[in-house]
């Protein structure tokens, strides 16, 4: 898939007994599973191992589908071929040219009433196989246009190229994925279809899109509508359709439509990934070499690989991650494996000391023992004090100056590497200078790698230019220190 590794965030994937669930209750999959359960000795099917046309009322009549029902035979034709993909159903060929073929039920059958997890979510990602293959061709009527004497498609007359379609499918979902798994409200927020296509389309530079990628976007969302709308019964997006009277106005020759006002922006589509199509379309990504992490990789991994794995993740997904990892592990030996982890002065230390807070909140006293250790450490003595403090411990020693502005340099190095210049952190580094008058004229000597950045960065946050001058020019003294 295109998604770049590097902008992946990790996912919180529901239990794969809960995602089983979603998948055995999903449309396509339960009418592939009937259809399966329904096959016998009589069912007769094609070259291609489709059900002949003869069969598809009685295979229709069979999922509910009433016979005045003009796409009864597509669904029915749908879900069989998902059936026969997934290994529901066995196809045996005919044995003379022309003959039909018949079917058996398949063993992958049983597995659906009598097997894992995994096993269910193994049948549901072939379906969403078949499905994705389906997505990608283009229109039936279009194709019989082009068909070659021998019976293959002129692609090229036909201006389809499957790879490129596949690619910009693959864009589309990795670029829905991203949304989600970076939305702080747990993904669901649905995304507006034209943001979506825009995504794909709209180059990152372009200030005001031109007629032509206004055009471009529009074919998009033309094309995402109606991909969406065979994910869905799949259960891989939750899809609110194109308004068909914005589409009738598409399809009209004339002016464009008046723009649309932001309240109505429901009417071009919105969509969303469900916990099953964020499942299904991470194990696409797993399968094309992506980096996809997931929150639950690091619970079998050192405190080390915990630490570091974490100081990237989202405030939610870091939480979730250590609440994991503490769950294997007693209270006083994870301290001391975390509070080992925490120690050093390279870039990333400050930020694992965060983390390493942030787990420890989560521990009881039985960890008080580990936190007394490391009270005279000159990295870990500062957030032992403040832990045993939180925890009403008695006999806590009163922190030195320079541990209090150690610990104040180092919290505000890992807070500049989770924010940036956030207006948190603004009102972080706002607040300090306030109540410490003198601040910068002792923190430009604090013996702490990520002294003179962090006090440039107070120097370019803070609103006083007063004050922002002399945070510039600790930090100056603070680099030929």
């Amino acid at each position: 898939m295109s998604v770049s590794p590097a902008t992946l965030p990790p996912v919180l994937l529901h239990s794969e007994a809960e995602l089983a669930r979603a998948a055995l209750a999903t449309p396509l999959l339960s009418r592939a599973v009937r259809l399966a359960r329904w096959a016998g000795p009589d069912t007769r099917v094609g070259a291609g191992g489709e059900l002949v046309d003869a069969q598809l009322p009685a295979a229709a009549a069979e999922l509910g589908l009433a016979t005045d029902d003009p796409d009864a035979a597509a669904y029915a034709s749908e879900a069989w071929r998902v059936a026969v993909d997934t290994g529901l159903v066995d196809v045996t060929d005919a044995e003379e040219e022309g003959a039909e073929g018949t079917v058996t039920q398949g063993e992958d059958l049983a597995l659906l009433s009598a097997g894992s997890p995994q096993d269910v979510l193994g049948i549901w990602l072939g379906a969403l196989d078949t499905v994705y293959a389906d997505a990608t061709v283009p229109d039936m009527e279009n194709l019989l246009d082009v068909l070659e004497e021998n019976g293959e498609v002129d692609f090229e007359e036909l201006g389809w190229d499957p790879q490129a379609e596949a690619d910009f499918l693959d864009g589309v979902l990795g670029n829905l994925y991203l949304l989600t798994v970076g939305d702080a409200a747990g993904g669901e927020s649905p995304v507006p279809l034209p943001a979506l296509a825009a995504s794909m389309i709209v180059p990152d530079d372009m200030g005001e899109p031109t007629d032509d990628i206004l055009e471009q976007v529009s074919d998009a969302m033309m094309k995402l509508d109606d991909q969406f709308r065979i994910f869905e019964p799949l259960g891989l997006v939750e899809y609110q359709p194109v308004d068909e009277a914005l589409m009738a106005d598409i399809d009209e020759e004339g002016p464009e439509p008046a723009p649309v006002d932001d309240e109505d922006v429901s009417r071009y589509g919105m969509v969303r990934l469900t916990p099953l199509g964020l499942y299904g379309v991470r194990a696409r990504m797993l399968e094309a070499g992506v980096d996809a992490p997931a929150v639950g990789d690091l619970a079998d991994k050192g405190a080390d690989a915990l630490l570091d794995g974490t100081s990237g993740f989202p405030q939610h997904a870091a939480q979730a991650e250590i609440e994991g990892w503490l769950a294997r592990h007693e209270p006083l030996g994870a301290a001391r494996e975390l509070l080992v982890a925490a120690r050093g002065g390279d870039e990333g230390a400050p930020l694992r000391r965060l983390r390493c807070q942030q787990a420890l909140s989560l521990v009881g006293n039985e960890a008080e023992p580990a936190l007394r250790d490391v009270l005279d450490d000159p990295e870990l003595g500062g957030l032992a004090r403040v832990w045993l403090a939180e925890h009403g411990a008695a006999d806590v020693p009163a922190p030195s100056q320079d541990l209090i502005f150690w610990l104040t340099i180092d919290t505000l190095a890992a807070q500049l590497a989770v924010e940036g210049n956030s207006d948190e952190l603004q009102g972080l580094v706002e607040g300090l200078a306030q109540q410490h008058s003198g601040f910068f004229a002792t923190a430009w000597r604090v013996e702490h790698p990520a002294t003179a950045d962090v006090l440039e960065a107070m120097g370019r946050l803070h609103p006083d230019k007063k004050v922002a001058k002399e945070a510039r020019k600790a930090a100056f003294k603070a680099r030929n220190l």
